[in-house]
């Protein structure tokens, strides 16, 4: 008879959760893990080598994709993927992808500890990059056919820190599209994560179903100014990138709070050239990122963001580089996925 209760053995998983989080720890209490460093990748042969004490089956696709397997007996069914990432966001959380995956690798040890026979393979798959340190999503999009020659000839973090992270890792640029998985054969998708906003903390709710996946765009932006000796240049003519620079960001974060409010903007990155305290900064270059949470909306963002750049260079003498990094579109979520959770 099939035991319908099964429960993790919440101990070993306090346990192990703990261990996972001390590689890559920060004083602070969260990971630093970004992709393919040193730390990202003993904390995948960590996992890999939980999921072989285990008896789990194990393996790696062409774009670094780590899976843990539970094949079921039955010939020729689909899979059920439990998905997240190792990989972290400089000093970033230790929940974050982490539980994902070590919570997907705790239930298939639980259901063969059991010796439960199901009816269809359980695959918990540990994603490449999903914070996109290197390229946005490069696994889960590669497994699902969706990245692109263009975002690997030109990915955001640069073609350097790809080119030596896929050697660290032992994988080849040339290969990483074959990492294609025929759709007709995934049951579905399951991905456990912490909240990363307060909403449910809020509502003092324990648990929440994701209903859809906000959509996502990435640019660099470079303001062309004129480099000059700050003691004198005059101040009222001055073709200074960094105030262009500065003067977008403020603007971007006015505007989506004002006329967008289901959106969000950010801009993490920021660097003047020369970097000097007594020269005026002959570029600016910033990294945009926007999200929306419907297609329509996240098209009219990008047009009025794009435009208030250039009329901001336009006020203040510059010129400016749009450089566009490639884009995720908004997805719903399976109904009857979260029909089924929800039971």
């Amino acid at each position: 008879m099939v035991n319908n209760n099964i429960q993790i053995d919440e101990e070993r998983f306090r346990k192990e959760f703990d261990l996972l989080s001390q590689i890559g720890a920060t004083d602070e209490g969260g990971v630093h893990r970004p992709t393919f460093s040193n730390a990202h990748l003993e904390a995948r042969s960590w996992i890999r080598d939980k999921a072989l004490d285990a008896g789990l089956g194990f393996k790696v696709d062409q774009a670094g994709n780590h899976s843990l397997i539970l094949p079921c007996s039955y010939h020729d069914r689909p899979s059920l993927i439990i998905g997240s990432h190792l990989d972290s966001v400089p000093n970033g959380g230790r929940f974050d992808g982490a539980l994902g995956v070590f919570a997907g690798l705790e239930v298939l040890r639980r259901i063969k500890e059991e010796g439960i026979n199901l009816p269809i393979n359980l695959e918990v798959i540990d994603f490449t990059d999903e914070e996109g340190s290197l390229v946005s999503f490069l696994g889960s999009y590669a497994l699902t056919g969706k990245l692109t020659d263009k975002e690997l000839e030109n990915p955001r973090g640069g073609r350097t820190a790809l080119v030596d992270g896929l050697e660290r890792a032992g994988l080849k640029e040339s290969k990483i599209l074959n990492a294609k998985r025929d759709l007709q054969k995934i049951a579905g998708y399951l991905e456990l994560h912490v909240e990363q906003s307060s909403k449910l903390e809020k509502a003092n709710k324990d648990v929440g179903l994701v209903s859809s996946i906000a959509g996502i765009v990435f640019y660099n932006i470079t303001f062309l100014g004129k480099e000059d000796h700050a003691a004198t240049a005059p101040m009222d003519s001055r073709r200074d990138a960094g105030i262009g620079a500065s003067a977008f960001s403020l603007a971007a974060r006015q505007m989506v709070i004002e006329q967008f409010p289901t959106c969000y903007v950010n801009i993490g990155n920021m660097r003047y050239e020369p970097g000097s305290f007594n020269i005026i900064p002959g570029k600016a270059k910033l990294s945009l990122e926007f999200r929306a949470p419907k297609a329509k909306v996240m098209d009219k963002l990008d047009e009025e963001l794009l435009e208030r750049a250039k009329q901001i260079a336009a006020q203040y003498g510059l010129g400016i580089e749009i450089d566009f990094l490639g884009e995720r579109q908004p997805a719903l979520m399976s109904v009857g996925m979260q029909e089924i959770i929800e039971k």
